[in-house]
This record gives C-alpha cells, structure tokens and sequence, in this order.
C-alpha cells in the first residue's frame, strides 16, 4: 500500500476527529445547565467534588478560550468529566461498553456469514426459486426495524412459550455452581437479543452481497473464466467472490462504527445492561456528562471504522490507491 495514500486516509480521520471534538464541546455548551447543577442532584456527591469540577473544568471561567482549552486538554488525557451519580464518565462507559461490544459483535459475525453466503447463493443462481424466496426475505428483514423484531421474539419465546428470559444479561441474585452454570444463564439471556440483531443485519448484508455478484458475473473475466471450462464453483470462489466483497466491506465497517447507535432498540427491549440502555438512562436524567462522552464515543467509532474500510478496500482493490 502507497504511503501517500496511507497518510492521507490517516490525515482525513484525524482531520475529523478533531472536528467531532470541537463539535461535542460546543453541542453540549449550548444545553441548559452545567456540570455542577447536575452533580448537586446527587445528596452523596460532596461540596468537595463539586468545587473540584468546577476548577477542573473551568467553570467559573470564559467559555473561549479556558473551558475550551481544559476541555481539549482533559480529553486528550481521557478525562471525560463525572456523572451525576458522582463516579467518573470514563469508568461508567468502560463498565457498559462490553455488553454492547459482546452482543453487536456476536451479532455482526453471525450475520456477516449467513447473510454473505445467502447473497452470494441468490446471485449466483439468479432467477431461481431460491434467489426469489432469499430475496424477498432479505427485503422484509432489511426493512424491520431492531425493536419491532425483538418484541416479536420477547412475545413469542419469552413471555409466550416461556423458553428464554425477558430480560437483563444475567439472572438476577442468583448463584452459580461454576463457570458452565454461569455460560448456560449468559447464553439463555443472550438468545433473543443476539437473534434479533442477526436477523435486523442478515438482510442488509443478503442484499448488497446479491447485488455485487450479479454485477460480478457480467464482467468480462468472469465469461473468459467460462470459456475457459472452469467450473462454476471454482469460478465462484476464485474469481466472483473475492470482486464481489468489495461494497460490502464498507458496509460491514458502517455497522460496527454504528453498534452504539443500534444498541438503543434492541438494549431496550431486552433491558440489556450496555451502552444503549445507558443512554437512555442518560437522556432521562439530563446526565450531560454521560452523552457528552456516549457522543464522543460513537462518533470516533465510525470514523475508525471507515478508516479501517478505506485501507482494507484498497489492500483488495488496487485501483482505490491509484
């Protein structure tokens, strides 16, 4: 890979990042109240930790340049502020951020493989019954939103035919007789919420993967490979598929800079403890300190992810680095 390009694909994220920053401290200024009104709602947060903000902040300061500059400064260090609940945002967020990460993660892969593989089969036999039914289908998926298809499972399995919990990630006050009791309640707590966020990306994945192997077919390496007798299958793999995979790589990328974004339906649904029932949390509570850092968060998580697209996109395609 071109160093030029490597450098101005790193410039332009950086270039942002330092944009969303600006943005998030501006953004949450123009919002009524201030970091010390919404600790004082807190009767166990000291007089002591609230003067502290206060200087940490520079709150009894301009806006330009102090705050701004101690905001740059504290952010920098990963200082991020309190909560009102009196604990650091950092610790809160690092807290909520792994049961997002373990179900969208899980989530992404299982959909990344059944939904390729059902797109990448509908492409390839085109026209068919299989490509009609697996069409179809993905339109429908794509088309549902996150919540609308975790209630339908929460009403069918759960509170219906009583096979999965309704809620939380592990069962509450109960005690485990050792790490495999511990994995069977995890697994049965994830269930539903991990199908749900499959099914809502399957579709996504089916579609732009069909799209890119019916257009993968009509190009002309593909109809020499023909000619030359190899055998659709080896066609497909060697040939189809590795072409093919470039759109999605972006969208793949997309999803998982937009992980948090999805969090909030299906979380909530499920009542799952991560990042998406935390900002609801927040929003309720008018805890700024916690969107300011869930803002923060999210977007530098897409702009990485879309970083991470650019160099494996043009890793597989000679021609984005040209």
């Amino acid at each position: 890979m071109r160093s030029s390009y490597l450098a101005r694909r790193i410039g332009t994220a950086i270039f942002t990042i330092v944009l969303i920053v600006i943005v998030n401290f501006g953004l949450f200024r123009m919002m009524p109240g201030s970091p010390e009104r919404v600790l004082s709602r807190n009767p166990n947060v000291t007089p002591e930790l609230i003067a502290a903000t206060r200087a940490r902040w520079g709150l009894d300061k301009p806006v330009i340049p102090d705050q701004f500059v101690r905001y740059l400064a504290a952010t920098v260090q990963g200082d991020l502020g309190f909560s009102f609940r009196g604990r650091p945002v950092v610790d809160i967020l690092a807290q909520r951020i792994w049961p997002t990460v373990i179900l969208f993660g899980l989530g992404e892969l299982v959909a990344i493989v059944i939904g390729l593989a059902l797109g990448a089969y509908s492409g390839w036999r085109r026209g068919g019954p299989i490509d009609y039914l697996g069409n179809g289908v993905s339109l429908i998926l794509y088309s549902t939103p996150y919540f609308l298809i975790g209630m339908a499972l929460l009403l069918v399995f759960a509170t219906g035919l009583g096979w999965f919990p309704t809620y939380g990630m592990m069962t509450a006050g109960a005690t485990h007789a050792g790490p495999i009791d511990a994995l069977v309640d995890f697994l049965a707590h994830i269930a539903l919420p991990l199908t749900a966020v499959s099914i809502g990306l399957i579709g996504q994945y089916a579609i732009v993967m069909r799209a890119s192997v019916v257009e993968t077919l009509a190009e002309d390496y593909v109809t020499t490979a023909r000619a030359m007798g190899l055998s659709d299958g080896r066609i497909l793999r060697h040939h189809a598929l590795p072409n093919a995979l470039l759109p999605t790589v972006t969208l793949i990328a997309i999803n998982l800079g937009y992980i948090i974004a999805g969090a909030i339906t299906v979380e909530i649904v499920f009542n799952w403890p991560g990042l998406g029932t935390l900002t609801v949390e927040a929003l309720s509570a008018r805890d700024y300190g916690i969107l300011q850092g869930i803002f923060l968060l999210l977007s530098v998580a897409v702009v990485l992810a879309n970083l991470v697209a650019d160099l494996v996109y043009g890793l597989l395609d000679p021609r984005v680095r040209a």
